[in-house]
């Protein structure tokens, strides 16, 4: 029954994607637009969680076609190790790897409402036109807007007394959940030609640590 599921599995495109810039690591399996698993956990149990993907679905390694990760903005610290684990896999699997940001990842969770990221030192990531770092209270927003992600968590009250409206701490649309990005992903290529996206300078170059 195994090899008559790997044959199958083969002639489809199978997708691993994750996400690593928030505190909270998400990652998914997908074969040709079907969910076959998630998992959302700590950052340094990411090669766990992959593994227990493959393992749910009765997939190997090598029956992998290509990898979407999450590119931020977010933790430095946890980008790093997003990109390093999607760098590794590519290498060893001749995979291509394409990247997707965080934010759009949130947007597309979420339909219509502007996605926030906490970016520590009292700060958020937003994408309110071009993506950009600012304090919370410098955001400006139009009444009843919907405001997902961490960010708009951690400052709810700054936010809502602001206008906005925002959904329970533990609401869905506050995970930037990996089949998002797998869904958003286009243009494959070597997975060094992947970067980051840095909205200001590392915390270790400031002395100014997370």
């Amino acid at each position: 029954m195994r090899e008559a599921t790997a044959e199958w599995s083969r002639s489809k495109v199978l997708t691993l994607a994750f996400d690593t810039a928030t505190g909270v690591a998400t990652s998914a399996l997908i074969e040709d637009g079907e969910t076959l698993g998630e998992r959302a956990g700590l950052p340094a149990r990411l090669l766990e969680d992959v593994n227990e993907l493959l393992d749910q679905a009765a997939a190997r390694p090598t029956e992998l076609n290509r990898i979407v990760v999450g590119t931020g903005p977010g933790s430095f610290t946890g980008l790093r190790l997003g990109l390093a684990a999607a760098r590794a896999l590519a290498f060893a699997l001749d995979l291509k790897v394409a990247g997707v940001s965080t934010l759009d990842a949130l947007a597309a969770g979420a339909p219509g409402a502007l996605p926030v990221i906490d970016a520590r030192r009292r700060e958020i990531f937003v994408a309110n036109g071009e993506p950009r770092a600012l304090a919370p209270a410098e955001l400006e927003l139009v009444q009843g807007t919907l405001c997902v992600g961490n960010g708009a968590v951690r400052y709810r009250t700054i936010l809502e007394a602001a206008g906005a409206e925002i959904p329970p701490d533990r609401d869905e649309r506050h995970l930037p959940r990996a089949r998002f990005h797998a869904q958003l992903a286009h243009d494959f290529g070597p997975a060094e030609a992947v970067e980051p996206l840095y909205l200001r300078v590392p915390d270790a170059d400031r002395t100014v640590r997370e």
